[in-house]
């Protein structure tokens, strides 16, 4: 065998290795695991071209990005108590970091009618979701101003996460982002989450008088420092990607909430994080929702993957 043959018998073992611990980890605790392949034909909420589903696809952006928005989430009291005091976060966070990734996939690369119904089950929970934040003010999960805000979080984290560690995305293409979010945040409840980039600003300047500091932010930083979000080793690198979240979050409201420049990157982190992303971003998991997806809809599994990176969120350079 030629060294370029050990070598890519040595990459597509590794890539078998990281695919699996991908899928224990998506679906662990699953009874009946979601087939993303299946009903062939079956359209998602949002289209194959778009640019959620190239920003979906890369596991180390979107928890950076995920980790920035529940920062932000954190931020506001009544969801921060809310989901302090119903989740299961504190006590099983890799249980919630599942159910969260997973509930992420099906909105954007699940078909349709499953997506419709997760969402459903989650709004019918969410109705039983009621209490008093520390401060003695009401809150509801359902609430449409929370549910705006938590709309908005999450966009903002994702998208910026990808454009910040991925590749940069122009001002249009975040507002497409924005807009393609708005078929599930309607779902949700969400009816007037931002549908732009400069409407999630807007929002963020109204929401700002309303954010504090808590204790709770801080130990939320501190689970998903360790919290069994990647395969080891890594798991090792969490740390690091929980500062690159930090980073993320608008300078007036990291004031706000008491995120010192100590939580955020260190020198030449951002080139390490910026690297594993733009890695992780050319590996093509074969069990992963984003390639499932595309062949349930009859496109090849390397879709999302085989468009130059300048080119890939042109009008029209990644439709059907």
């Amino acid at each position: 065998m030629s060294i370029f043959g050990l070598r890519n018998q040595i990459r597509g073992h590794i890539r078998g290795r990281i695919d699996d611990a991908a899928h224990d980890f998506l679906y662990r605790g699953q009874a009946k695991p979601i087939d993303f392949a299946a009903p062939v034909g079956e359209p998602a909420l949002i289209a194959p071209d778009s640019v959620s589903w190239r920003v979906f696809k890369n596991p180390v952006s979107l928890f950076i990005g995920g980790v920035t928005a529940v920062i932000l989430e954190f931020a506001e009291p009544r969801v921060r108590s809310g989901v302090w005091d119903f989740s299961t976060f504190k006590v099983d966070p890799g249980k919630r970091l599942r159910r969260t990734g997973l509930a992420a996939m099906v909105t954007v690369y699940g078909a349709k009618f499953l997506a419709e119904r997760m969402i459903e089950g989650v709004r019918r929970m969410h109705d039983q979701v009621e209490g008093e934040t520390p401060d003695g003010v009401a809150y509801r999960a359902n609430d449409v101003e929370l549910l705006n805000w938590v709309q908005a979080t999450a966009t903002f984290g994702f998208v910026e996460a990808f454009h910040r560690y991925v590749y940069p995305l122009t001002d249009a293409e975040r507002d497409r982002a924005f807009c393609e979010s708005k078929p599930a945040a309607t779902l949700y409840g969400a009816v007037s989450s931002p549908k732009s980039a400069p409407e999630q600003e807007m929002l963020f300047a109204a929401m700002a008088p309303k954010l504090e500091a808590s204790p709770i932010l801080f130990e939320f930083l501190k689970i998903m420092r360790t919290a069994p979000a990647f395969p080891q080793p890594i798991r090792l690198a969490q740390p690091t990607l929980v500062r690159a979240a930090v980073d993320l979050i608008p300078a007036p409201i990291r004031e706000i909430v008491g995120l010192g420049p100590e939580f955020g990157l260190r020198p030449l982190e951002e080139r390490i994080v910026r690297r594993a992303a733009r890695r992780a971003d050319r590996i093509i998991l074969p069990s992963s929702p984003a390639v499932k997806a595309c062949l349930r809809l009859g496109l090849a599994e390397d879709y999302l993957f085989n468009t130059p990176a300048k080119d890939q969120f042109a009008p029209g350079g990644g439709g059907v």
